[in-house]
């Protein structure tokens, strides 16, 4: 048997993505625009593929020809004749959803390689007995022998992804190291324009999409994407996210390119993601009073009136609908564009995906780890609408906040560098950000991660206010317990991460769960009582573990430790002290088998006790005639398999062909 890290398990939870009434109560129009944008961004998110791992496209393309000859349905009866057991069949269904949802074999929440639950030989005898391999025999007999090793290999430096001996990455070539990275980067940063990535059928649909915008914003938005994906042209990404800024409360919102650098493993280039959603507008109704009232709230963040930036640009924020996100996964809200220089100038938008969260989030009480019997009742109560608190704390006033001081090429400063004094040395500030340099140029490995901590912190500390919870709808007791749930899931969130961490090569393969560790670290650190972390022994017999908190104390010792932890995070950022930041947010990163609590230890226990995360099964848009019809699917394995084969019908050879000539022509790198 394999270890349990890198396999599915059968009983993974699959969960349909609801968007049928936010979809039917579009104009005609709305709904062509919402098709076009999204078969884009379906076409752009094949590039994950190749960002992934050698071998993600080859096995997507074999899996592919498989399921569009057979649904999974008949497979089943080919499955029992070539002498797989339902259970094995059952895995490998699962295995194909898995990547699929992932866009690719490693998972996109931690970063570990996964293979099928079943045996090799098993296996390869469905595939050879499949419709497509009796058709196509050379054709399906060079995909297996193409993928089918490194489909199964568990060798430590394919364990997961990373750089050098530390892993598997396609954004740098096989034998690229650290220093090797830090180069590149020299060299990129002295660049105003570099993109190596393809773009598939992609640009074809933001063309047609243009004719269904809804305003001339909208319309110049997608006339820069489609020059940014035409020409490779970052500049021109930037233009449209500029126009998408301008893009006020539309009705079908949506973003694409090349955004989050979680999974380049020095922290700096982009991931393709796109995403179409529909406006939530009741849910909106919070975040918008929120926006409304965030100049009131940044001034009681722990930093001097000078680490805040010179005037905040109110964003849009509002709750949507998913349609479709195509890429490695989908958060549960999102704080972009990434580009510091238009963040700090023009603003950002923040989205919360309350499809997602509706779904995610959801927790049944006999699955619920690590809690006390007494905890667990308003846990599974509130653990739903204090992550609703949390998340819009985080992206609008958590990512949206703090300055960066900057000289520009020109030698301008962006703040009085003989004025603005150190909070924590009391003395003159003495570093920044210099020409090109950007916050995830300047801290690479640790940005992406770092700014996530951050961003959790601002929304432990600006949950404590009454009126932050009021708008919300939480007033007296339930306000109350709804500041509990969140540091108390944000505690347990921090031991859950430690799946997420790789002993042997000491790190961290996730940046959020890497920054719950870091906030259980400092909390822990606080003392008096606050929280409690304590070995026990289950009452299966197995090793377990109990996290209390006096919620007593969240008030008093929690946020004092947050607040002192929160400000030298922000002084760090905005000073560009990358050696000083390294050094803090390395020593709470520690995971060690020493001190107060054994984390090495507690982390056989997590990865005894943890469940899956869950996969989405998303629904697809069809012209018929003049209107545009929404094709939905079942929450299972199967029905995610069944919407990626319909998906990309219509020009599946050529599609085909493309990632596998892609691929091969990158093979020589690795």
């Amino acid at each position: 048997m394999v270890d349990s890290l890198y396999y599915l398990p059968n009983d993974i939870g699959v969960s349909a993505l609801d968007c049928g009434k936010a979809f039917r109560l579009l104009s005609p129009q709305e709904k062509k625009y919402a098709h076009y944008l999204s078969r884009a961004a379906w076409y752009g998110g094949l590039a994950v593929l190749l960002q992934t791992s050698p071998e993600s496209a080859d096995i997507f393309v074999m899996l592919q020809r498989i399921f569009r000859k057979q649904t999974p349905s008949t497979l089943a009866q080919v499955a029992t004749a070539a002498g797989l057991s339902s259970e094995e069949y059952q895995a490998f269904l699962v295995y194909t959803a898995g990547l699929y949802a992932n866009m690719g074999n490693y998972k996109s929440f931690g970063d570990t390689k996964f293979i099928p639950n079943l045996p090799k030989d098993k296996l390869e005898a469905l595939v050879k007995a499949s419709q497509a391999f009796e058709e196509q025999p050379a054709e399906m007999e060079a995909l297996w022998n193409s993928c089918s090793c490194l489909l199964y290999s568990l060798e430590d430096k394919q364990k997961q992804l990373g750089l050098g001996d530390k892993g598997i990455t396609t954004y740098f070539s096989g034998n690229c190291c650290l220093e090797d990275a830090e180069l590149a980067q020299k060299f990129l940063d002295s660049k105003v324009n570099f993109c190596h990535h393809s773009t598939f059928e992609m640009t074809n649909s933001c063309f047609r999409t243009q004719a269904y915008a809804a305003n001339e914003n909208q319309r110049k938005m997608l006339e820069e994407y489609c020059r940014s994906f035409t020409l490779g042209s970052v500049e021109a990404h930037k233009k449209g996210s500029s126009y998408w800024i301008k893009d006020k409360g539309p009705i079908v919102e949506s973003y694409i390119g090349f955004i989050e650098s979680y999974r380049d493993p020095f922290g700096s280039r982009g991931e393709f993601e796109g995403f179409v959603a529909v406006v939530n507008k009741a849910m909106s109704e919070h975040f918008a009073k929120l926006v409304s009232s965030a100049e009131v709230f940044l001034p009681e963040l722990p930093w001097p009136r000078e680490f805040e930036k010179d005037t905040f640009l109110k964003p849009d924020f509002t709750s949507l609908d998913v349609l479709t996100f195509a890429g490695s996964g989908i958060p549960a809200g999102i704080n972009i564009p990434n580009y510091d220089d238009i963040r700090q100038s023009e603003g950002f938008k923040n989205v919360s995906l309350g499809n997602v969260l509706s779904v995610a989030y959801a927790t049944k009480k006999e699955k619920l780890t690590f809690l006390e019997e007494d905890d667990k009742d308003l846990f599974v109560k509130l653990n739903g609408p204090s992550f609703e608190v949390q998340v819009g704390l985080h992206e609008l006033l958590g990512h949206g906040s703090g300055k960066l001081f900057v000289q520009d090429d020109k030698g301008k400063f962006n703040f009085d560098q003989s004025k603005v004094m150190n909070p924590e040395t009391s003395e003159p500030v003495s570093s920044w950000y210099r020409g090109s340099e950007t916050w995830d140029s300047k801290f690479s490995t640790i940005a992406s991660s770092y700014e996530e901590c951050r961003a959790e912190c601002v929304g432990l500390y600006l949950c404590l206010k009454k009126n932050v919870l009021s708008i919300f709808g939480h007033e007296g007791e339930d306000a109350d317990n709804v500041v509990y749930i969140n540091w108390l899931s944000m505690v347990r969130a921090g031991l859950l991460g430690l799946e997420f961490y790789t002993p042997e090569s000491k790190s961290w393969r996730q940046a959020h769960m890497q920054a719950r560790f870091v906030i259980l670290r400092v909390l822990l650190e606080a003392g008096e009582g606050l929280v409690g972390l304590e070995e026990v022994t289950g009452q299966d017999g197995k090793p377990d573990a109990r996290i209390t908190m006096d919620r007593s104390k969240i008030h008093t010792v929690g946020k004092g430790a947050i607040h002192r932890f929160l400000c030298k995070l922000q002084v760090l950022k905005s000073t560009a002290d990358v050696e000083g930041g390294r050094a803090l947010y390395d020593f709470y990163s520690t995971v060690s088998d020493t001190g107060t609590q054994n984390f090495l230890r507690l982390r056989e226990t997590v990865l005894l006790r943890k469940e899956a995360r869950k996969m989405f099964v998303q629904a697809n848009t069809k012209v018929n005639g003049d209107s545009v019809e929404l094709v939905e699917y079942e929450g299972s394995a199967a029905g995610l398999i069944c919407s990626f084969t319909e998906r990309f019908q219509d020009d599946a050879e050529q599609l085909d062909a493309d990632l596998l000539d892609m691929s091969k022509r990158d093979a020589p790198c690795w």
